[in-house]
């Protein structure tokens, strides 16, 4: 996918088979970014304060994709197995900093230009999953999927705890004046208490980082993780609808939550809080709503996440010549856009900024996805890695080279 640090030991290597880009992988993150563009670009209620059809589907699930597939990113630009050796872990530390350093300022720059009601930049966030990524890329797999077991268990735990005593957030995006002005509570903000609580999403770049390393194009790989990750899915949202009926959690929560507004609980309870719940009482842990970061939504949404991967991986395995020359047809141009998703994640956020932005929300979103689908087919056959892609990535090669004994 991505030239790689190191290889590895011979024997953790994948087999010359299942290197080189994944169109699945691709495909996913086309998915991912579609999606996020609909969060941003459609109505997530209607006049009731319903949820949409566009908010039951995408909210919460696109940016969690994202995550789990940026720990798939990472997995790959490590060869695809554990890092060993201190020259090796200097390079992976100094490549992955490199690449946070880049992706970061690019967020701080964006959410300087970008209103937090029409859009949350994500890409602040993003910056620090790659800083957590380095200690986790020096773990054996099997250490990598108990880290997102007992993480997606653990930290929210941990978070309620401590959020308790911390001042409530800004929630505005993180921008290069903030960084200035308040640098503490930007990394507070980052990694507690923001809209995509890096410490708390541990758990998606835990499980993405292990399946990047296992051989993804083996169909049954593929099937397990389509049908696991449904049943994973169904069994938290299950699990938080017992809790919150029969348990009497959403009672507990109501009598705890006086201070807020009754539409307001409302939509925290079905479109989601902004990154976090409040700390009143233990049993907001049960919700699984978007964007709460409870165990039951890291849980739903990472087992989405990687059903949606599954699926993808899956349609790989097409061997018929017409339902595969219908795939291509269809994927090709998601693939091409999943592969420049930082681009076209940053000019997406741009132009729903700019007075260029003169359209209805339908429209305008299917014009945005019409130009990049068909902007990523241009640009993969005429020039290949998109811009932004080259910058962090040559960013990080040379970041490498730089603590590489001569």
């Amino acid at each position: 996918m991505t030239a790689t640090l190191q290889t590895g030991p011979r024997h953790a290597a994948p087999p010359p088979e299942d290197t080189g880009r994944v169109l699945g992988v691709d495909a996913a993150r086309g998915v991912a970014l579609l999606g996020m563009m609909a969060v941003h670009a459609l109505y997530l209620t209607d006049a009731r304060g319903e949820e949409t059809w566009v908010g039951t589907i995408a909210t919460g699930n696109a940016a969690a994709l994202f995550a789990v597939l940026a720990g798939v990113g990472i997995a790959f630009l490590t060869g695809r197995a554990r890092v060993r050796g201190a020259v090796d872990a200097r390079r992976a530390a100094a490549s992955l900093t490199a690449r946070a350093a880049v992706i970061g300022l690019l967020g701080l720059l964006v959410g300087s230009l970008t209103d937090p009601e029409v859009a949350t930049v994500i890409l602040v966030y993003y910056a620090a999953l790659f800083l957590l990524a380095i200690p986790l890329v020096l773990l054996p797999t099997r250490a990598l999927v108990a880290v997102a077991v007992a993480g997606a268990a653990g930290i929210p735990v941990l978070s309620q705890l401590v959020r308790g005593h911390l001042p409530p957030p800004a929630l505005d995006n993180p921008s290069l004046s903030w960084l200035v002005t308040d640098p503490l509570e930007l990394v507070r903000e980052l990694f507690l208490t923001g809209s995509y609580p890096a410490l708390s999403w541990i758990p998606y770049l835990a499980a993405g980082l292990a399946v990047g390393r296992a051989r993804l194009r083996s169909p049954r790989l593929a099937a397990g993780l389509a049908g696991g990750g449904t049943a994973l899915a169904a069994a938290a949202a299950g699990t938080s609808a017992l809790l919150l009926g029969p348990g009497g959690g959403l009672a507990r929560i109501s009598e705890a939550s006086t201070a807020l507004e009754p539409q307001e609980l409302r939509e925290m309870l079905t479109v989601g809080p902004d990154g976090t719940t409040p700390t009143t009482t233990w049993w907001w842990l049960a919700v699984d709503s978007p964007h709460s970061s409870t165990p039951l939504d890291l849980a739903r949404t990472t087992g989405i996440a990687l059903a949606v991967l599954g699926v993808m991986l899956l349609l790989d395995r097409v061997r018929r010549p017409a339902a595969r020359t219908a795939l291509t047809v269809v994927r090709a141009p998601l693939a091409a856009a999943g592969a420049m998703t930082l681009t076209f994640y940053t000019l997406h956020l741009l132009f729903l900024n700019s007075p260029v932005d003169v359209y209805d929300p339908v429209p305008g979103y299917v014009v945005q996805v019409v130009a990049v689908l068909l902007l990523g087919l241009a640009w993969r056959a005429s020039a290949g890695r998109g811009p932004l892609e080259t910058l962090a990535s040559a960013a990080g090669a040379r970041a490498a080279r730089w603590v590489t004994p001569t």
